[in-house]
C-alpha cells in the first residue's frame, strides 16, 4: 500500500473507533485489520506524528491525541446519548462535536478555574452563550513547538474584558479572543472531514484559507510560511 494512501487509512481507523466507541484499536488490532506487523503499524504511527496526524506518548508509539480527540482526561469533555469523549481544548471539544453530529453537550471551566460552563450543541453548532468568547494566547504559527501547551490554554470566557486580568494573574500571555459561535463554526472546517477515509493533513497554506474563511485575517493568524503541513 502507497505510504500516504496508509497513513490516511491509519488515521481513519483511529477516529472511526474513537468516534463509535470512545478509544483508539490496539496496535495488535490495527495489525489484523492492516494484515501487517505490530512493528509495521508502529513505523505508520511514527510517520503520522511526523504530519502532526497524531501526538504519541513520548517513549512508546500509542496514540495521546489524536485531534480533535483526547485519549486521556482533560478539562474538555463532551457528553452524548450513548458515549463520550475527552478534546484537548475548547476549540477540540466543537471538532469532536462536529464528527458526532446531532446532540451533545460540551463541558469545561471558564479560564481552565472553578466556574463551569456546560454548552448545549447541535450538529457542531452551540444553541446560546453569544456573549462568550475563546481566547487564543498563542499564535497558531507556534502551536506546534508545545502542542499540548497551546491546547491546554485556548480556553472560554465569559467576556473578553476578563482575559486581561486572567492573564496578568497567572502570567501567562494574550492573545486573541474570538466569538464561541466563530469558534464553532472554524470546528466544523477544520475537523469535518477528519473522519474520511481520504483525509490528509492540511497544507500550510491549506490551513491559512480555512482560517481566512472562518473571518480570521489578522496578524496573529498569519502561518508565516506557505509550505509543509499544519
Amino acid at each position: 500500500m502507497d505510504n500516504e494512501l496508509a497513513l490516511s487509512r491509519l488515521h481513519y481507523e483511529l477516529i472511526s473507533d474513537l468516534i463509535q466507541t470512545g478509544a483508539c484499536p490496539t496496535t495488535t488490532e490495527l495489525a489484523l485489520r492492516f494484515g501487517a506487523t505490530p512493528s509495521d503499524i508502529d513505523d505508520l504511527l511514527l510517520s503520522l506524528a511526523d504530519l502532526h496526524g497524531v501526538v504519541l506518548h513520548p517513549h512508546r508509539p500509542a496514540p495521546w491525541i489524536l485531534h480533535p480527540f483526547s485519549l486521556t482526561p482533560t478539562l474538555n469533555w463532551i457528553e452524548g446519548r450513548s458515549r463520550s469523549w475527552w478534546a484537548p481544548c475548547i476549540w477540540c471539544a466543537f471538532g469532536v462535536a462536529t464528527l458526532a453530529g446531532g446532540e451533545v453537550r460540551i463541558h469545561s471551566r471558564y479560564g481552565a478555574e472553578c466556574d463551569a460552563i456546560i454548552i448545549p450543541v447541535r450538529n457542531g453548532q452551540p444553541l446560546g452563550f453569544e456573549s462568550v468568547v475563546v481566547h487564543f494566547p498563542i499564535r497558531p504559527a507556534r502551536a506546534w513547538d508545545n502542542v499540548h501547551e497551546h491546547c491546554s490554554l485556548v480556553l472560554p470566557f465569559r467576556h473578553a474584558d476578563e482575559i486581561g486580568r486572567w492573564s496578568s494573574r497567572h502570567s501567562l500571555p494574550r492573545g486573541e479572543a474570538v466569538p464561541l459561535h466563530q469558534v464553532a463554526a472554524l470546528a466544523n472546517a477544520w475537523y469535518g472531514s477528519h473522519a474520511d477515509p481520504n483525509w490528509h493533513k492540511w497544507s500550510v497554506a491549506e490551513a491559512q484559507e480555512i482560517f481566512r474563511q472562518a473571518g480570521l485575517a489578522s496578524a496573529f493568524w498569519n502561518l508565516e510560511s506557505k509550505d509543509g503541513r499544519f
